[in-house]
């Protein structure tokens, strides 16, 4: 078919409701050749994919000012949940908007290895195999798949976002597969108005807004309820003051994990032990002989910190004291800060392996041959994950607390479930002052003062 012929039913397509169905016709052999479909018309779409932290998974400048080090991002983050994604590709990598990203030399200028499919598929069959490194599963019919593409719907950025961790809420706290179709009581924004994904998280250029963690690395493209709810908005004016420094979620969203569990501690020191599994009140499992011992959340009350829209993280290789709790990441912003609001978070702590010798975090390979998950041996496991990051592994190891903030900025409440004044303006609210920068409730501290 002639491309000029290709573009106007393309124009026709998008102008007029209609499926590619008249586009593409001829079955495909591998993903690969659906995005060589794709580029056809779409000639410069896989060029903007990967100038996307979607694609580089390693923050905002790909590469740092040595030329070499890749900017920090999920490829060498470390976090409490299956710790980092070096010497663990295949496993980590399902989630990739590519194809075949299974060890460290994976070509990232290939455009032809860039996932369409896992955006904008609208049939509802498209699914990646979770150990597969972003290749999908066998049965997918992929010309079903690419005849039926569309603008992003929930369920395509909720395979991802909403299972990150390995199940349904695992990671976020605020994402889970509850807002595939939420109440509005849940969410607001997706269960009354009908929002999806792409509704507030815009795009240009493929470059999706919204501030995951490579984003707060680097401090940007947040986006905020104020970017659409401008000005004065409550008829009460003490509540506009509070705006200025309160975060709109953090009165708006008054608990996380309101349907589904999230998970709030992993113990990777239990692991290996000869035990049944075992699960708590909600159905969630809470030993895994894998994985160790994990506790849950349900309608979880946030901890709150001042939040100014960046943070720093763990570095590979950073020292750590292992008689207290190690943060994964800092954030940035305090009461003198102008910039920062008293935001909520979900914090998840932690048990997870270090170098007892050289005083940092091991990066320990799990999954794949003589991965931990099959041998059981820390030993041979930090051997591995640490020559993958080109770290010395001591031989010895020990398991140190750890901690890291998750954003909460989902599940958007009706206003007539936000918080009142009493949830943080009493003796026992939810609010610690003391961590907060103050010497007692402001609130009150304020009213104590004579008049003159």
């Amino acid at each position: 078919m002639k491309k000029s012929w290709i573009l106007f039913l393309l124009f026709y397509s998008v102008t007029y409701g209609q499926s590619h169905k008249e586009l593409i016709e001829t079955p495909f052999a591998r993903p690969q050749d659906v995005t060589n479909a794709c580029l056809q018309c779409h000639e410069t779409s896989a060029i903007e994919v990967m100038a996307t932290t979607h694609w580089t998974w390693a923050g905002h400048d790909a590469i740092q000012a040595d030329g070499q080090t890749p900017a920090q991002g999920k490829r060498n983050f470390i976090n409490n949940f299956c710790i980092a994604v070096p010497s663990n590709y295949p496993r980590c990598t399902s989630c990739h908007v590519g194809y075949g990203w299974a060890k460290a030399d994976f070509d990232f200028t290939s455009q032809e290895n860039v996932d369409c499919l896992v955006c904008h598929d609208q049939s509802g069959t498209y699914v990646k195999l979770p150990t597969a490194a972003g290749m999908p599963a066998r049965e997918v019919d992929l010309l079903l798949c690419a005849q039926s593409v569309g603008k992003p719907n929930r369920k395509n950025c909720g395979k991802c976002h909403f299972d990150g961790g390995g199940g349904t809420g695992v990671k976020h706290g605020d994402l889970d597969d509850s807002l595939y179709d939420p109440t509005p009581d849940l969410d607001v924004h997706m269960g009354k108005l009908g929002f999806t994904c792409v509704s507030c998280h815009k795009s240009k250029e493929h470059k999706i807004a919204g501030a995951g963690h490579s984003s707060i690395a680097a401090g940007l493209d947040g986006i905020h309820c104020r970017d659409c709810h401008e000005g004065d908005l409550h008829k009460n004016p003490a509540l506009n003051r509070h705006s200025k420094r309160v975060a709109c979620e953090t009165c708006h969203i008054p608990s996380f994990a309101r349907q589904n569990p999230t998970k709030v501690w992993w113990d990777w020191s239990k692991a290996g032990e000869e035990r049944a599994a075992a699960k708590d009140e909600h159905g969630m499992e809470t030993y895994n002989k894998m994985k160790g011992e994990f506790q849950w959340a349900q309608k979880g009350i946030p901890e709150y910190a001042w939040f100014n829209g960046s943070a720093s993280y763990y570095r590979f290789g950073q020292k750590i004291d292992a008689n207290q709790p190690v943060l994964l990441n800092v954030l940035k912003g305090d009461r003198g800060d102008s910039t920062a609001r008293i935001a909520p978070f979900k914090v998840m702590r932690g048990r997870q392996i270090y170098d007892a010798v050289n005083n940092y975090l091991i990066i320990p390979k799990l999954f794949g041959e003589n991965g931990y998950w099959k041998a059981y041996d820390w030993n041979l496991a930090s051997q591995l994950g640490m020559q993958e990051i080109h770290l010395d592994y001591s031989g010895q190891y020990g398991f140190v607390e750890t901690a890291m903030y998750w954003p909460i900025n989902h599940m958007v409440a009706p206003k007539e479930s936000a918080l009142k004044c009493g949830a943080c303006h009493v003796k026992e609210g939810r609010m610690d002052w003391s961590s907060l920068g103050y010497t007692g409730d402001p609130m009150r501290m304020k009213k104590s003062v004579p008049s003159k």
